[in-house]
C-alpha cells in the first residue's frame, strides 16, 4: 500500500466513499448513506471490534461495521490528537496498525510550532500542533519499528511521558499568560471617576481581579479546613474545580503567601490605611501625579462620626490637609513671583540681542561679571539652550523642573549664537533655601561690534559641538534637582560601566548604589542592581567585600521591603552562575543581608537558597561561605518549626568532605545553632543526646571496621557544644539572680578555659562580658564547694545523665584505635577544664574511680584478676583526659600513682596491655609528660615481679620515639641495660624492641655503639643460641628498624646477622620453630629489599641469605617460595650485569618494577660513577 497517497483528514472524501462502496459490494448489502452535513454514524460493538463475546452474533451481524480508518480520520480532523494517539497505540498492540495514523505520528511537520500568526480571516491549518520545547517529541518516535513479538513497554511509556510533558508545558505557558494578564489589570485600567466612586462609597465594591480571586479562594479553603468544615471545603473545591487548593504556587508565580484569614482579621484594626500613596523620601513627586485635594463633600464625609479606632487617623488627615493648603498658597505666591522674574529676564534678553548680539563662546573683550556664589545643594538648574528655544518653550521651562528626555532633545544640533543662561529655582521641601537667595541672571560683557546675528551664527557653527548624539544631549543639560540627577545617572551608568577597566570598576559601586537607592523608576533600579552584581566578571575577595558593603548600605537605606523585592532577586539569579566567585558573592550576601530582611523571608526563601547551595555547589569556598551565612541566619530565626531543618543542615555540614566547610561549621554555624537551641530549651533535651546516640551507633556499626573519621566529626561537634552547655548551667544556676557587677571584679585566669576555636565559642562572649562571667564563676565555685547541686537542674543533668552516658560509651570503644582514644580524651579534657577543678574533683573523678575500682586493696591479684574494665579504653581516657587537666603537684602524683597501679595490676593478672599502651602513646606525644612516664617506668624496672619488669621494658619502646636524646642517654638507656641483664629471659627479650627503636631514632654515635654491643651480645652469647623467642624478636626488630636505621649499622650489623640466622634456621629440626623464623626472615628481607645494597653485601650476605630462606620455604611454605625465586633471580641478574660492566653503585631491588630496557640504561649511567655520595648527587644536576 502506498502510504504517501493516504490523506489523514479525508474522512468524508471520495476516497472514503469509494472504499465504503467497495466494502458494500463485497458484503452484498447496501451501505448506510451518511448525512450530507454531519459525521457518519459510528456503530461499533465489542464483539465486532475485538471479536469478543459468545452470544448474540447473528442478531447483530446486520449492523454495518464502521471502518477503523474512518474513525482515525474523524479523530484527526477534529483535532482529538491524544485520543488518536491512544487509539494508534492500542491498534499497534493488537497488530492492526493503520497507515493513516502511522504516517501522521511519524511526520515531524504535524507537530512543528507555527512561527507566523495566520490572518484572522483564515482558519488554522488542520493537523498542526504547537510543538513543545522538549528534546524529544512524537516526531522522534518511530512507531513503525515495532513488531508483534517485540518488547514495546519502555518505548510506549516514553511516548506517553513525552506527550504528558508537552501538555504540562502548555499548561505552564497558559498559567504564565493568566498571571501576566492579571498583573496587567491594575487600578489604572479603571476610569478615574469609577475609582473615586469606590473610595467615596464603601458599599460599591471594585471588581475582583483573577489573581485576587484565586488567592482569596485558597485562604477561604484553608480556613474551612482549619476549623474542620470539611464538607463545606469539599463543596467549595468542587465549585472552583479550576484551582488546586493543595498548592499555593497554583495561585500565581512568585506570589508570597499572605497570613491566614484569622491573623489578617486580628491585625486589621492595628493597620492604619493612608489616603495618600507613599513615595520614597528622596524622590520628588510631580504635581500631576498627586491626587486632587479633598473637596467639601469629601471633607464632610471625613468629619462624620467614625469608629473609635479611626478617630485618630481622621484627625491626622485634617491636620495634613491644613498644612497642604497653607503650603499650596505659599507655593502659588512663589510661582507668581518667579513668573514675573522670568518675564523681566526675557525682556532684558530681547533688548540685549536687539542692541548688540552677544557671543558667549568667544573670548570677551572686557572682564566678565562674576556671578554670586551659591551653595552646591541650592537646587538650581543650568540649562544651556538657544535663545529661540528658550523663548518658545518658556512655559515648559517654568513647569518642568527636570530636563526633557534625550529622545525629545535630539533635534538640537548646535548652540545658537545668542546663548544665555537662565536660573530656574527648584521647589524643594526646604523652602527657606529657595526664598533666602534671590537668583539673578549671569551677565556677560558684550563686544562693541556691529556684526549681524546671521554672521555670528555662521561663525559659531565652526565650534564643533556634538548635541545630536545621546551623550551630547546629556552633556548639554545640567540637572537642577536630586531627582533629575538620579534620572541622568540612571540613563548614563549603563553606558559608562562597560567602558571602565575591570580592575577599577569597584570605584563605580558608590555611584551605582546611590542611584539605585534614589531612582524613582523600579525598572531602572533593577537594572542598576543587576549591573552591580555583574559589575566584575570574577570578583576577588576585596571586590566582593566592597560590593557587600554597598549592599548592606543599600539595605539600611531602603528598608526590608525593597531589599526583598530588589536585592534578593539579584542573588537568586546568580545562585547557579558558572563562576564560583559569583556564587560566593551570593552566599556571602545572604548572610550580610540577613539583619535587614523580613523575618518570614529569612526563615523561608533565604534559608532554602543556602540549603540548596550547600547540597549542590561543588566549590569548597562557596560551601564554606554558605555555612557562615547559615550561622548568621540562625541568629535571626525565631520560628521554632525551623529547628529540625537547622539540625539537618548541621549534620549535613559536619559530613561535608571539605575540611574548610567543617572548620567553618565548628567556628560559626554550630555555636550560632547552639545558641538558638539553648533558647528553645533543646540543647540538653535533643541536640546533645542525638549526637551521643549517633556516636553509639557508629561504635556499634564499627565492630567490623570503625569509621574513625565520622566518629571524629561527631566528637568535635560535642566539643564545640561544651561552652554553650556551661553557659546554660551558669545562666540557670540558683545564684544567677545574685550575679551583679559591684565594685572591682577579679580578673579571670588566662588558663581557666581552653583556647576557643572561634570567638563564638568563648564563654565570656556567650555570657555577655568577661566581668559578668567573672562574677558568675565566683558564685559557681562557691556553690559547688559549699552548697552542692541541689535544685540545679541543668548541672544535675550533666552529672546524672551526660557523664554516666559518656563513661558507658567510652567502655565500648576499641582501645587499639589511637584516633578514637585521642578524640574522647580531648573531649573529657575540655569538659573538665571548662567546668572547673572543683567540678572535676567532686563529680567527674569519683564516677571514673567507682567504675575502675582502683584502690590499695585492688592491687592484690586475687581481687583484680577479673577486673576487665582495666583492659578497656576507660583507662587511657581517664588518665589522659581527666587526670591531665590540671598540672599541679598533687595532680601529677595522682596520675603517676594511677599508671603504676594499672601497670602492676595488668601485669600480675596476665591481662592484655593495650589500655596501658594507649595511655603511654597518648601521653608520650606531649614532651611535658616524658619525665613523668619515665618515673612510672622506673617503678616497673625496680619492681620485684618479673611480670611488671617485663611490662616496663615493653613500654620503653612506645615513649622513646620523639624523646630528647639527652633524656634517652641519661634515663632510658641505663634502665634498658639494667633490664637486659635481668635474671628472667623474658625481661631481657622485652628490651630488644626498645633497643631497636633507639637505633632507628637516635643519631648520637656513642649511644648507638652501646646499643649495638648489647644486641650483639644477644646474638653471640652462647646462652641465647637456643632462645627461639629471642631470635624471633631480633629478626622482627631488624625488619622494622633496618630500612630507617643508619646505613653503616644496617650494612655491618643487620645484614650479616640475618644471614647467620638464615643459615642456622636451615638446621632447625622442629618445623614449627623453623617456619616461625622463616616467616620473620621473609618479612625482614622484603623490608630491606627497598634499601640500597652494595655489590659486596649483595654477593656475600643478601643473596646467600635469600637462598637459605628459599630452602626453608621449599619444605614449609611453597607460596612464599615463588616470591623468593623471583627475588633470587633478580639479585643474580644484577650480580651478572655488574661483573660485565664497571663497578657500579648500590641500587635497590625495588628497581625490579622498572622495565629491563630502562633499567639497563640507568645502570650504564650509574656504572660510570664511584660510590661517593657527592659524585652520585652530581648526576641529577642540570648541565650548564
Amino acid at each position: 500500500m502506498a502510504t504517501s497517497s493516504v490523506n489523514p483528514f479525508l474522512s468524508d472524501s471520495d476516497e472514503e466513499s469509494e472504499r465504503k462502496m467497495g466494502r458494500n459490494k463485497e458484503a452484498g448489502t447496501p451501505g448506510p448513506v451518511a448525512p450530507e452535513h454531519g459525521p457518519p454514524a459510528l456503530l461499533l460493538s465489542p464483539q465486532q471490534e475485538g471479536g469478543y463475546g459468545c452470544g448474540g452474533g447473528a442478531a447483530k451481524a446486520e449492523v454495518q461495521r464502521v471502518p477503523l480508518d474512518t474513525i482515525a480520520a474523524q479523530l484527526l480532523r477534529d483535532q482529538y490528537i491524544l485520543t488518536a494517539l491512544e487509539f494508534h497505540t492500542e491498534l499497534q498492540e493488537a497488530g492492526r496498525e493503520l497507515p493513516r495514523l502511522r504516517d501522521y505520528f511519524s511526520n515531524p511537520g504535524n507537530f512543528e510550532r507555527q512561527t507566523s500568526t495566520p490572518p484572522k480571516d483564515l482558519a488554522p491549518i488542520p493537523g498542526q500542533l504547537n510543538r513543545a520545547g522538549s528534546i524529544s517529541t512524537l516526531d522522534s518516535l518511530d512507531f513503525a519499528r515495532y513488531s508483534d513479538d517485540g518488547n514495546r513497554e519502555t518505548d510506549e511509556r516514553l511516548a506517553v511521558l513525552e506527550f504528558e510533558l508537552r501538555k504540562a508545558k502548555e499548561t505552564i505557558q497558559s498559567l504564565r499568560a493568566n498571571l501576566t494578564q492579571a498583573a496587567a489589570f491594575t487600578e489604572s485600567d479603571v476610569p478615574l471617576q469609577e475609582r473615586k466612586n469606590y473610595k467615596s462609597s464603601p458599599e460599591i465594591q471594585e471588581a475582583v481581579k483573577p489573581l485576587e480571586k484565586r488567592a482569596l479562594n485558597f485562604l477561604v479553603n484553608e480556613y474551612l479546613l482549619k476549623i474542620n468544615y470539611k464538607l463545606t471545603s469539599i463543596t467549595f473545591s468542587d465549585e472552583n474545580d479550576d484551582q488546586d487548593f493543595e498548592l499555593w504556587d497554583d495561585v500565581g508565580l512568585n506570589i508570597p503567601k499572605p497570613p491566614d484569614l484569622l491573623q489578617m482579621y486580628r491585625e486589621y484594626g492595628s493597620h492604619a490605611t493612608s489616603s495618600k500613596e507613599m513615595t520614597d523620601v528622596a524622590v520628588g513627586v510631580k504635581p500631576k501625579d498627586l491626587e486632587a485635594l479633598p473637596n467639601d463633600t469629601e471633607l464632610a464625609a471625613l468629619q462624620q462620626p467614625q469608629p473609635q479606632e479611626q478617630a485618630k487617623m481622621v484627625q491626622e488627615l485634617q491636620d495634613q490637609l491644613s498644612i497642604l493648603n497653607s503650603e499650596k498658597l505659599f507655593l502659588a505666591s512663589q510661582i507668581r513671583q518667579l513668573k514675573s522674574e522670568i518675564e523681566v529676564l526675557k525682556q532684558q534678553n530681547l533688548a540685549a540681542v536687539a542692541a548688540a548680539p552677544e557671543s558667549a563662546t568667544l573670548p570677551p573683550t572686557t572682564s566678565e561679571q562674576v556671578p554670586q556664589i551659591r551653595p552646591m545643594d541650592s537646587g538650581e538648574y543650568l540649562d544651556v539652550r538657544s535663545f529661540e528655544n528658550d523663548s518658545c518653550n518658556a512655559e515648559k521651562v517654568e513647569m518642568n523642573t527636570c530636563p526633557i528626555d534625550a529622545n525629545k532633545d535630539s533635534n538640537i544640533h548646535s548652540i545658537a549664537p545668542s546663548t544665555v543662561t537662565t536660573l530656574i529655582p527648584h521647589d524643594t521641601k526646604e523652602t527657606e533655601l529657595t526664598t533666602a537667595h534671590s537668583h539673578e541672571p549671569v551677565q556677560f560683557n558684550k563686544p562693541n561690534r556691529t556684526l549681524s546675528p546671521a554672521f555670528h551664527q555662521a561663525l559659531l557653527s565652526f565650534c564643533r559641538m556634538a548635541t545630536d548624539s545621546r551623550l551630547g544631549v546629556e552633556v548639554s543639560r545640567i540637572a537642577d534637582s536630586e531627582q533629575c540627577v538620579m534620572l541622568m545617572l540612571g540613563r548614563c551608568l549603563p553606558h559608562i560601566v562597560p567602558n571602565v577597566l575591570l580592575a577599577k570598576r569597584e570605584e563605580l559601586i558608590p555611584l551605582i548604589l546611590c542611584t539605585a537607592c534614589l531612582h524613582p523608576e523600579p525598572k531602572e533600579r533593577d537594572q542598576l542592581l543587576h549591573i552591580l552584581f555583574n559589575l566584575i566578571k570574577r570578583p576577588d575577595d576585596e571586590q566582593r567585600q566592597m560590593i557587600l558593603t554597598g549592599c548592606v548600605a543599600f539595605a539600611r537605606h531602603v528598608g526590608p521591603t525593597r531589599v526583598e523585592a530588589e536585592l534578593l532577586p539579584q542573588c537568586w539569579e546568580q545562585i547557579n552562575h558558572k563562576y564560583p566567585e559569583r556564587r560566593l558573592l551570593v552566599a556571602e550576601a545572604c548572610g550580610a543581608l540577613a539583619p535587614y530582611l523580613p523575618k518570614e523571608i529569612r526563615s523561608s526563601l533565604v534559608l532554602s537558597m543556602l540549603q540548596q547551595m550547600l547540597t549542590e555547589d561543588k566549590a569548597d569556598l562557596v560551601r564554606e561561605a554558605v555555612i557562615k551565612s547559615l550561622g548568621i541566619i540562625m541568629a535571626y530565626i525565631d520560628d521554632p518549626d525551623k529547628y529540625l531543618q537547622g539540625f539537618e543542615l548541621q549534620m549535613s555540614a559536619l559530613n561535608d568532605p571539605s575540611e574548610r566547610v567543617i572548620n567553618a561549621t565548628h567556628q560559626v554555624f554550630l555555636p550560632a545553632f547552639a545558641a538558638w537551641t539553648t533558647e528553645l530549651g533543646k540543647l540538653q533535651s535533643h541536640l546533645i543526646p542525638t549526637l551521643l546516640s549517633n556516636i553509639e551507633k557508629i561504635l556499634r556499626d564499627g565492630e567490623h571496621g570503625l569509621d574513625e573519621h565520622k566518629l571524629h566529626l561527631h566528637l568535635s561537634a560535642m566539643q564545640s557544644l561544651i561552652p554553650p552547655l556551661f553557659a546554660l548551667v551558669l545562666k540557670n544556676a540558683p545564684f544567677a539572680s545574685k550575679a551583679k557587677l559591684q565594685g572591682e571584679v577579679p580578673q579571670i585566669e588566662v588558663t581557666r578555659f581552653p583556647r576557643p576555636a572561634s570567638p563564638l565559642q568563648d564563654v565570656a562572649t556567650i555570657i555577655g562580658s568577661r566581668e559578668q562571667l567573672s562574677v558568675l564563676l565566683q558564685l559557681y565555685d562557691n556553690q559547688l564547694e559549699h552548697e552542692g547541686t541541689t535544685g540545679w537542674e541543668n548541672l544535675l543533668w550533666v552529672v546524672n545523665q551526660l557523664l554516666p552516658h559518656l563513661i558507658e560509651t567510652v567502655g565500648n570503644i576499641n582501645v587499639t584505635s589511637t584516633s578514637c582514644v585521642h578524640d574522647f580524651s580531648r573531649y573529657f579534657w575540655r569538659l573538665c577544664r571548662t567546668f572547673g577543678k572543683i567540678f572535676t574533683n567532686t563529680k567527674v573523678k569519683p564516677q571514673f574511680q567507682e567504675i575502675l575500682r582502683l584502690s590499695e586493696e585492688a592491687v592484690d591479684v586475687s581481687a583484680t584478676a577479673g577486673n576487665g574494665v582495666l583492659t578497656k579504653a576507660t583507662v587511657p581516657i581517664y588518665a589522659t583526659g581527666v587526670l591531665t587537666c590540671y598540672n599541679q603537684e598533687e595532680d601529677r602524683k595522682l596520675l603517676v600513682g594511677f599508671l603504676e597501679d594499672v601497670m602492676t595490676t595488668l601485669s600480675l593478672s596476665h591481662a592484655p596491655l593495650d589500655s596501658l599502651k594507649a595511655s603511654f602513646v597518648e601521653l608520650g606525644a606531649n614532651p611535658a609528660y616524658h619525665e613523668l612516664l619515665l618515673t612510672v617506668l622506673w617503678y616497673g624496672v625496680v619492681h620485684t615481679s618479673a611480670l611488671v619488669r617485663c611490662t616496663a621494658a615493653r613500654m620503653f619502646e612506645l615513649i622513646v620515639r620523639g624523646m630528647n636524646e639527652a633524656l634517652i642517654d641519661k634515663r632510658v638507656a641505663p634502665a634498658l641495660v639494667t633490664l637486659s641483664s635481668d635474671p628472667e629471659f623474658s625481661v631481657r627479650i622485652a628490651t630488644i624492641p626498645a633497643f631497636g627503636t633507639i637505633m632507628e631514632t637516635v643519631t648520637q654515635r656513642e649511644l648507638l655503639e652501646r646499643v649495638k654491643m648489647q644486641l650483639a651480645s644477644f646474638l653471640e652469647d652462647p646462652q641465647y643460641h637456643d632462645q627461639h623467642s629471642l631470635h624471633m624478636e631480633i629478626i622482627k626488630t631488624f625488619g622494622r628498624v633496618g630500612p630507617n636505621a643508619e646505613p653503616r649499622f644496617r650494612d655491618e650489623f643487620v645484614l650479616p646477622n640475618l644471614h647467620k640466622l638464615a643459615i642456622s634456621n636451615n638446621q632447625q629440626a622442629i618445623d614449627t620453630k623453623r617456619l616461625d623464623i622463616a616467616i620473620q626472615l621473609f618479612e625482614a628481607y622484603s623490608a630491606l629489599s627497598c634499601c640500597f645494597i652494595s655489590e659486596e653485601l649483595m654477593v656475600n650476605h643478601f643473596l646467600p641469605g635469600l637462598k637459605c630462606l628459599r630452602i626453608d620455604m621449599e619444605h614449609l611454605s611453597p607460596e612464599h617460595e615463588v616470591i623468593l625465586n623471583s627475588m633470587v633471580k633478580e639479585c643474580e641478574l644484577k650480580v651478572e650485569n655488574r661483573t660485565v660492566q664497571e663497578p657500579q653503585s648500590s641500587m635497590s631491588i625495588a628497581a625490579s618494577l622498572v622495565s629491563e630496557d630502562t633499567k639497563t640504561r640507568f645502570l650504564n649511567k650509574m656504572g660510570q660513577l664511584s660510590t661517593s655520595g657527592a659524585m652520585l648527587a652530581n648526576v641529577f644536576q642540570r648541565k650548564k
